[in-house]
């Protein structure tokens, strides 16, 4: 029986998925926030990865968080159903999220595999959930304003989740921030359970067609060879040549592991016909330059981390530092050199008053980059937290969306909104003007090894990716949808979540080989000369983008 909805209102489960959708991103992106940072960080009891082993993990970890939604999309659609698989992604994740509070590298390891395979099981499925429910001829002219309505609820939990991860790493450690996610997962699982009644009606499994591919046929073309090419690619070029191709036998791995999942998708490229080739043509190359993008987006969580963390003055004013007081602890740093217990490259030996050798650590490693006459001496200096800056993009995204929603819908009434195709293009070349801002950053300083940038230029890089963020980020799945043969839909959407997963990746990589950039102004000058290539590719496609785009839809 449907749940009876006035005519013009929301259904009530919009605002249950809302809440659920909220805290389980709240989880996501508090974890991903500071995972680099526990990693890399050696002085308050992370990790003490070096910083390319660190980019490494987090690289392949958010590579491999896309890829599983694949997977997670056909078995709930074919065998479980959503809420079910929701519930069990949701309870793998919060197991993750919880373990990683725990000692050792093998519970990080494997925490970081249940979130991997929790999120297959979530991600799709709740945002499927709402499109079913939205499906009902009454509710249809409310769908895109839903689908509005629920993007808010993922930044609101983006937004607030790094000021919760900064206290309590701050005042209790990391354990007690990762533990944090997993609890703020658990309320949203809580509030899913409380009104399941709401979304029921959502809970439909896709009856098997004679043109669905089945799973088994999936694993043996798809998942199966891209086992075996992985493991060539983590054992075979280091015995071969001695070394690695991408810079260590993860990469390596990765990059085989695509090779048959692309080669696939260009196969079933190369067996259409008619319509079925052109949309799938279309889809295909959106992909590859999609990649372009993703890698600018997964910045976030990699390059741009590293970046606040070493390249940005932190120093919290004493307004800020008079204001938070002990509701709010801030990271405290001082130049006075530490007693430690292990060599690294900041050690040098002396000796106490009873002659003994002693290691000493030179001051935090904030101050690598400050002017020795700027130091404090000694005296303790509060700093805004690194996963701060990560807030700034979720809160452009609630703000912008404000302003572009109702400008396309003027533009569109108007019959002068930028078609689909055209969004991508733009997409393209405002994301590489926001890596352009980073070039601009590091001219404002004499060098940046040893002076720190103000933070308006992270602000001003965010504010700009954001721009293209919303131009880009809701039409994706959407044109999917649209241009993809109704019996390849789920293989299709899996390219898109492929390209994702390429570009985190690739972003991880690239901050892998972050201290090979002398001149970091190399580093950002690729992702902005890869993102205007990547527009222009995507324009000079325009016109037979555009006209696929009509011929399958109606409209471009």
């Amino acid at each position: 029986m449907q749940e009876p909805v006035k005519a013009g209102k929301h259904p009530k489960a919009l605002y249950v998925l809302f809440l659920t959708e909220m805290w389980e991103r709240f989880a996501y992106y508090l974890m991903v926030g500071i995972l680099l940072l526990y990693m890399i960080d050696s002085t308050t009891g992370g990790k003490g990865f070096s910083q390319s082993v660190g980019a490494d993990i987090v690289g392949s970890f958010i590579a491999l968080v896309y890829l599983t939604p694949f997977i997670g999309g056909l078995i709930a659609d074919r065998y479980l159903g959503y809420t079910k698989s929701i519930f069990i992604g949701g309870f793998l994740m919060a197991a993750g999220y919880l373990g990683l509070a725990l000692p050792g590298n093998t519970a990080m390891f494997i925490s970081l595999a249940l979130i991997i395979v929790g999120n297959g099981f979530f991600k799709p499925n709740i945002s499927a959930l709402l499109g079913n429910i939205y499906n009902r001829e009454d509710l249809k002219p409310l769908k895109d304003n839903a689908y509005n309505i629920f993007y808010m609820g993922i930044n609101i939990g983006a937004f607030v989740c790094n000021f919760v991860a900064a206290y309590l790493r701050n005042a209790y450690g990391w354990g007690y921030a990762f533990a944090a996610a997993g609890v703020g997962l658990l309320i949203g699982l809580v509030v899913l359970a409380m009104n399941l009644k709401h979304v029921k009606m959502g809970d439909v499994k896709k009856s098997a067609q004679a043109e669905d591919m089945p799973l088994s046929k999936i694993f043996s073309y798809v998942f199966l060879p891209a086992i075996i090419a992985a493991l060539i690619g983590w054992f075979v070029p280091n015995q071969l040549f001695g070394s690695t191709i991408m810079g260590t036998p993860a990469n390596d791995a990765f990059i085989f592991a695509c090779l048959p999942i692309i080669a696939f998708y260009i196969s079933l490229w190369v067996k259409a016909t008619g319509q079925d080739k052109r949309g799938i043509g279309a889809l295909l190359f959106i992909f590859a330059i999609s990649i372009i993008f993703w890698t600018i987006y997964n910045q976030n969580s990699t390059g741009l981390t590293i970046w606040a963390e070493k390249h940005t003055d932190r120093v919290a004013s004493e307004t800020t530092a008079r204001l938070t007081g002990s509701i709010f602890p801030l990271q405290e740093v001082t130049d006075t050199p530490r007693l430690v217990n292990k060599v690294n490259e900041y050690l040098v030996n002396v000796k106490d008053d009873s002659g003994k050798v002693v290691q000493v650590m030179g001051p935090d490693p904030y101050f690598n980059n400050v002017p020795k006459e700027e130091w404090p001496n000694g005296k303790q200096v509060k700093l805004v937290n690194t996963e701060l800056f990560q807030s700034i993009n979720p809160l452009f995204i609630v703000l912008l969306t404000l302003v572009f929603v109702p400008l396309f819908d003027y533009l569109r009434k108007r019959g002068k909104e930028p078609t689909t195709a055209s969004k991508f293009g733009m997409a393209l070349f405002i994301s590489g003007l926001s890596a352009l801002v980073m070039v601009f950053a590091i001219m404002s300083v004499p060098s940046i090894y040893g002076y720190k940038t103000a933070p308006a230029w992270l602000w001003g890089t965010y504010f700009v990716f954001t721009v293209s963020e919303i131009f880009l980020s809701p039409i994706g799945l959407s044109l999917v949808s649209k241009l993809a043969p109704a019996r390849l839909t789920a293989l299709l959407m899996g390219g898109w979540f492929l390209s994702t997963s390429i570009g985190g990746k690739v972003a991880g990589v690239m901050t892998g080989f972050w201290d090979d950039f002398t001149d970091k102004k190399i580093f950002f000058l690729i992702l902005t000369v890869a993102a205007f290539i990547g527009g222009i590719l995507i324009y000079s496609r325009i016109k037979s983008l555009n006209a696929i785009v009509k011929d399958k839809t109606g409209s471009a």
